[in-house]
């Protein structure tokens, strides 16, 4: 594995990089989804702070209105200057106490405290200018909503029960005729403690999401990654065998390639050869025992038979790599291959073309030309035709060659293993240069006796035809 991440293949490269979109886009949900989770605890959480701190000031609203409704009979009838009834009121809410931390507070206008059940320490000392620990306005806050009637505010003020500073939300009601901020206030930070608690659940629910989609990820991708590793060992088994396969085929068409060539050799060229021979070791032996007439014919014969042997090496030589086909073009190279078959077979052979306007490069040449040369093979060997036509030209999707005979067409599928190898060369000739190859036989199953022959048909695309002027000779055939 080691060895893999750090030197992988073409095809492991390829598996890499096909699993960085998907790793892409998990890393994205991954963001999307938290980025959303977040948000929406967040306002969740936002809701829920309002509703609590709501819920609390609707209780100090509730203390405030019993407060009022317990001193409301004194302060009512009292004149401004009505010191018991002052005194009457300031016990009453001295004595309003609730919980561990509640309770009333009492400042003048000039910022002197007048009640502070739970921190006695305030009372009767002048506040004004107080503020918290963060620099919020305290007091001065208090009677600034007295004189304007009633309100809310929030600071940091120390907790009666444990001396530490919290957050409190106070309310005040002002009592303008006697200059009074009279309120109280409720420590939130229970409250605070609760969203906390909250937005530390979200934050770990949100880890944990991104937890499980990191795994899901992270299986999705070895997952993806072992399929693609399968697939790459199977398809390279595959091509492998198939390139086995090729190679055998190769070599078995070297082989009968040479085979072909050394029957040539010795069934004719050999055997004329031979008889050259013979005459010439005639024409000597004459001419030791001084017949020189006699050796005349003999010789004659044997320079025919030197020429014969010449025109066969050139036959044999034009079959495997035709000089025309490099010097004129695949017409005229075709035209004396069908020459050629005519003259050999005694078949009769017809060739038609017409010039390209745009001729065909040099692969396509070659592969044309193989194609012919195999299909006159098959229909010398096979067919038993008496009539051959080729036909060769361009048009507006590439070029064709049609081979057509009349003799007794391919044996029915079930009495063929499959394509022998002349027609599989044909074929994969063709797929090599993105061509097509259509073999059309007439004799179907149960059919006896000659048919209408066959047909086979090679088409190349466009892209093997070349523009005028790319190759020299302006005058030469496709």
């Amino acid at each position: 594995m080691l060895r893999l991440l750090l030197k992988p293949n073409y095809a492991q490269k390829l598996s890499l990089l096909a699993t960085l979109p998907l790793i892409v886009a998990c890393l994205a949900i991954a963001a999307l989804v938290a980025y959303q989770s977040r948000a929406m605890a967040e306002r969740e959480i936002q809701v829920l702070e309002r509703q609590l701190i709501e819920a609390k000031k609707a209780e100090l609203r509730n203390y405030v209105t019993q407060a009022r409704n317990g001193f409301m009979h004194i302060y009512g009838p009292a004149a401004p200057d009505d010191e018991a009834a002052k005194q009457q009121v300031t016990q009453t809410l001295s004595a309003m106490i609730y919980g561990k931390d509640g309770f009333f507070f009492v400042y003048d206008y000039d910022g002197t405290n007048l009640v502070s059940p739970r921190q006695t320490e305030f009372i009767n000392r002048n506040w004004a200018g107080l503020t918290d620990a963060k620099g919020v306005p305290i007091v001065d806050t208090f009677i600034e909503i007295a004189r304007q009637g009633a309100g809310w505010h929030s600071f940091m003020w120390q907790k009666p029960s444990t001396g530490e500073e919290a957050q409190m939300i106070a309310y005040v009601v002002g009592l303008q005729d006697w200059q009074w901020a009279v309120g109280t206030g409720v420590f939130i930070d229970d409250v605070i403690a609760s969203i906390a608690t909250s937005r530390k659940e979200v934050e770990m629910r949100v880890r944990r999401t991104f937890l499980y989609i990191g795994a899901i990820a992270l299986v999705a991708l070895l997952l993806v990654f072992a399929s693609g590793m399968i697939l790459n060992i199977r398809e390279r088994r595959l091509a492998d065998a198939k390139l086995k396969e090729l190679t055998q085929r190769v070599f078995d068409a070297q082989e009968e390639e040479r085979g072909r060539v050394a029957r040539e050799l010795h069934d004719s060229i050999s055997q004329l050869l031979v008889g050259v021979r013979y005459t010439l070791e005639t024409v000597k032996r004459r001419i030791g025992r001084g017949e020189y007439e006699g050796a005349a014919a003999p010789l004659e014969k044997g320079v025919n038979g030197l020429a014969t042997a010449i025109t066969e090496v050139r036959r044999i030589s034009r079959d495997l790599r035709p000089g025309v086909l490099d010097d004129l073009g695949l017409g005229p190279a075709l035209k004396a291959l069908t020459d050629d078959f005519a003259t050999r077979t005694g078949i009769q052979t017809d060739f038609t073309t017409v010039v390209f306007r745009n001729r065909l490069d040099q692969e396509a040449k070659i592969a044309l030309y193989r194609i012919a040369q195999e299909a006159l093979m098959n229909i010398e060997r096979h067919s038993g035709a008496t009539r051959v036509t080729m036909d060769l030209r361009g048009h507006a999707k590439g070029a064709t060659m049609r081979i057509t005979d009349n003799g007794s067409g391919l044996p029915p599928e079930p009495a063929r293993s499959g394509p022998g190898i002349g027609l599989r060369n044909m074929q994969e000739r063709m797929e090599q240069l993105d061509g097509t190859l259509r073999i059309l036989s007439s004799r179907g199953a149960g059919q006896t006796g000659k048919g209408s022959g066959t047909v086979i048909e090679a088409t190349l695309p466009l892209s093997h035809l070349l523009p005028p002027g790319d190759e020299l000779g302006p005058h030469r055939l496709p």
